[in-house]
């Protein structure tokens, strides 16, 4: 894909390999949390689970840097190579031992836990609670299994976590926030602000790996919605009663907004009050990466049975992505009918829907193994504690 569009000599070439990054995303999105709460031990699963996200995020703030000074062809050979590092490297990986045992592969298995695990730990109390957990299951699901409460509810808790994640506004934020902070008054140059909220964004998801172990995945959850919803509100209203720009902005069709009958005062660069976007934007940003950001990655791969880990998890990564799709072709249609305030309150509401559906319906899964958390759907049980 990447060479595709390093040698494009015209729009389908360009086209063509980015349908196939696409794809390949999309494998690696579905994949990679699935794998890395597979192989890691419950004590560090939260911090190795917010590496992906974080990496993602790093990896995006160094494209816009090499933008900066490279053309966009050579960004496209620029990403050949992580590639080819990742292809050199999981060659030297091993399938995780789960995957092996649920193929009969128990002697590779065994060695794959070893060396996972290293040649001094014992392995093999690990090794018989995974090998007694694959056994009860059997390799393909039925439709009476599907139907089953300790498989679908799992699957419906995984699934609305993402499309709440969605709901909440991250994807369109970040599409439009250069046009989003022209379109209000600011105090710094738009591209400015920008880079600060990458910056903000990076030593949020960073905050987030070193204390998921530590507080646990429902309270950063809990904390991350209150501080979004704060974010949203404070944005919405800034929008609906805040001072205007001094120029009327062009950019993606946001100059149409209609802000009501009662026209706000021109902002003055100096005047202070401006701030109230980029701060309230950084806020919204700290709060989704320390919490639905990274944690809604690792509770699907934590959550999801294992017969039906690798559909489930495609599946919702594919309502992830359509659910960003559908709300960021809509984003401006709603701006321009009905105001740039009304999506902040949307995503607020939605904020607080989030609250109550992590209160009612996600487990605290802190500390346990993959079938302790299994046992936990299957059972019925309201907490680990019984």
């Amino acid at each position: 894909g990447y060479a595709l569009m390093a040698g494009a000599h015209g729009f389908w070439m360009l086209l063509l390999g980015r349908t196939l990054t696409g794809f390949a995303g999309g494998l690696t999105a579905a994949c990679i949390p699935v794998y890395v709460s597979e192989i890691a031990t419950p004590g560090v699963r939260g911090a190795l689970g917010a590496t992906p996200q974080l990496m993602a995020v790093f990896g995006s703030l160094s494209l816009y840097a090499l933008g900066l000074l490279l053309p966009w062809r050579w960004l496209a050979v620029a990403g050949e190579g992580p590639v080819l590092v990742m292809v050199l490297l999981l060659s030297f990986m091993p399938n995780s031992p789960r995957f092996l045992l649920s193929r009969g592969r128990d002697a590779e298995a065994l060695r794959a836990l070893a060396w996972l695990r290293g040649t001094d730990t014992d392995i093999r109390w690990e090794f018989e609670q995974i090998q007694d957990n694959v056994r009860r299951q059997s390799t393909h699901m039925s439709w009476a299994e599907a139907r089953s409460p300790h498989m679908y509810r799992p699957v419906l808790i995984a699934l609305l976590m993402r499309f709440l994640q969605q709901l909440m506004g991250i994807t369109p934020i970040l599409v439009y926030l250069q046009p989003i902070f022209e379109s209000t008054a600011v105090l710094l140059p738009p591209k400015d602000d920008a880079a600060i909220v990458g910056a903000v964004r990076l030593f949020s998801v960073l905050i987030a790996a070193v204390t998921m172990d530590l507080a646990g995945r429902k309270v950063l959850l809990f904390v991350s919605a209150t501080i979004m919803f704060a974010a949203n509100l404070t944005l919405g209203l800034y929008v609906h009663f805040g001072p205007k720009p001094l120029t009327p902005n062009s950019t993606v069709g946001l100059e149409s907004m209609s802000l009501g009958d009662t026209e706000p005062p021109l902002a003055t660069p100096s005047s202070y009050l401006t701030l109230v976007p980029l701060v309230a934007t950084m806020l919204f940003i700290t709060g989704y990466a320390m919490g639905w950001g990274p944690i809604t990655w690792l509770l699907m791969s934590e959550i999801l049975p294992l017969q039906a880990r690798g559909v489930a998890s495609g599946l919702c990564v594919l309502v992830s992505w359509l659910t960003a799709f559908a709300l960021t072709k809509s984003f401006l249609l709603v701006v321009n009918a009905f105001g740039l305030h009304v999506p902040f309150f949307f995503f607020a509401a939605v904020c607080v829907a989030s609250l109550v559906f992590t209160g009612c319906c996600v487990p605290e899964t802190k500390g346990r193994s993959l079938e302790q958390i299994e046992s936990f759907f299957r059972t019925g049980r309201r907490s680990f504690l019984h």
